[in-house]
């Protein structure tokens, strides 16, 4: 435990609508809604289109009317954009400063104990500034001893903008240029005692019920609260948290680390029936999922393919899937490609209306484990195999994407999800950057 430390977390504002906004600057201050695979439902809102009422998580025909009344923009989800623009902010903020967590596509944590006290306010506005100016994304920052206060002061500051002549004795104003600062003590109990259990990083709903059956339901209370006896209620957990409210951090900045999983599994835009849209769907999840897990240098023990039908559907249901183990382990694309086509020829029922597919790679290990096998003479990595991996990565990575795939993954790829509104890939297409005339 520490007491000396200093967090900053950095939250991109409405990320995926800002991302729309950076190429479409007309779009600044119109409500703007992102949608969910297959344009089902709205997943992202700009400020405008929350004051609107728009829900999140809202089916997309419940508020058509008010959409097109109000000229709301709407955009098919553009993951590619919005991955690559997180990129761009990680590493902005990693210039100015290198001791830093990313936690989410759109947040991150920031050591800044190395900094002087009274220049830490003025260097997170600069910051703000920077990230703003090199990339058009907004941003919220929270200051704060610990990572868990760090959570609240954001959440302040992602909510209220404050001027700098205004009391600081009411919590709805303490942020100043979305920046909010919960160094001081005082301070840190004000907020506290006006924050619900529920909005503390780390407290879920069923944690939030056992706590209010002890009388705990402010973050005030919960950092009152005994130690050991929040630690036998809900865990080791809980009683970091009561620390951390305290202002002792608990938990220090973590480094990133490789996933031990990685699924890759997306709905169909319609509803596929043959055998043969099936292995083009599964083929390229399946390049999907070992593209991240080559990019994080792991290999894979074992994959898990499955199929099923809309659970929705008045139609008749299946659902199945098949784990299959290799014995070495490897990132070979053309091989989990095969093996994941074996295991579509082997649960594949005719007659039925699939609608979604997807692939896991399990028990990810270090690319430079080697395993061999007693009963085989061939060594666990195929040389040549990888030599014609890395020179299909080196072609798409230098025209663009799916400028040379396998030939399972098809062509037409009817079955893909709908994304009738999708933006534009304007930092990672040649072909779709902006036009200036």
């Amino acid at each position: 435990m520490s007491n000396s430390s200093i967090f900053a977390l950095i939250d991109c504002n409405n990320f995926y609508a800002s991302c729309e906004r950076i190429f479409q600057p007309h779009l600044a201050k119109k409500p703007i809604v992102v949608l969910s695979n297959n344009d089902g439902c709205i997943i992202a809102r700009s400020n405008e289109a929350k004051d609107l009422g728009i829900e999140m998580g809202a089916p997309l025909f419940k508020f058509r009317e008010l959409i097109k009344q109000k000229k709301v923009a709407v955009f098919s989800s553009n993951y590619t954009l919005y991955g690559d623009i997180s990129n761009r902010v990680m590493k902005s903020l990693a210039m100015m400063i290198p001791d830093l967590e990313i936690y989410s596509i759109d947040e991150a944590f920031l050591r800044l104990d190395n900094i002087g006290f009274e220049e830490i306010f003025k260097l997170c506005e600069d910051i703000r500034f920077k990230i703003h100016k090199w990339l058009g994304i907004p941003t919220s920052i929270g200051i704060a001893p610990t990572k868990t206060l760090a959570k609240i002061a954001n959440r302040i500051a992602k909510k209220n903008i404050a001027k700098k002549n205004i009391a600081k004795k009411n919590i709805d104003n303490l942020a100043i240029n979305h920046v909010c600062d919960l160094r001081n003590f005082e301070l840190q109990l004000k907020v506290l005692a006006k924050t619900k259990i529920e909005d503390i990083w780390g407290i879920g709903k069923g944690l939030t019920h056992k706590l209010n059956s002890i009388g705990i339901f402010s973050g005030l209370e919960l950092r009152n609260a005994d130690p050991k006896q929040v630690r036998k209620i809900i865990g080791v957990i809980g009683e970091r948290i009561v620390y951390e409210l305290r202002g002792v951090s608990c938990i220090s900045l973590e480094e990133i680390k490789s996933r031990k999983n990685i699924l890759s599994s997306k709905s169909f835009g319609r509803n596929v029936f043959l055998k043969s849209d099936l292995h083009e769907a599964i083929s390229n999840y399946a390049v999907r999922a070992c593209q991240k897990m080559r990019f994080q240098k792991t290999k894979a023990q074992a994959i898990y393919v499955y199929i099923r039908t809309n659970p929705f559907s008045s139609t008749n249901q299946y659902c199945q899937g098949k784990t299959y183990s290799f014995n070495q382990p490897t990132n070979n694309v053309s091989e989990i490609i095969k093996c994941a086509i074996k295991i579509i020829d082997e649960i594949y029922l005719q007659g039925y209306a699939y609608k979604k597919a997807g692939i896991m790679l399990i028990d990810l290990i270090d690319e430079n484990y080697l395993q061999y096998d007693l009963f085989s003479n061939q060594l666990p990595s195929d040389k040549k195999s990888e030599i014609i991996q890395q020179t299909m990565e080196k072609i798409n990575q230098t025209f663009t994407k799916n400028s040379i795939f396998y030939a399972t993954q098809g062509i037409k790829r009817n079955w893909e999800m709908q994304c009738n509104q999708r933006s534009k890939h304007y930092t990672t297409n040649i072909a779709e950057l902006v036009q200036i005339f």
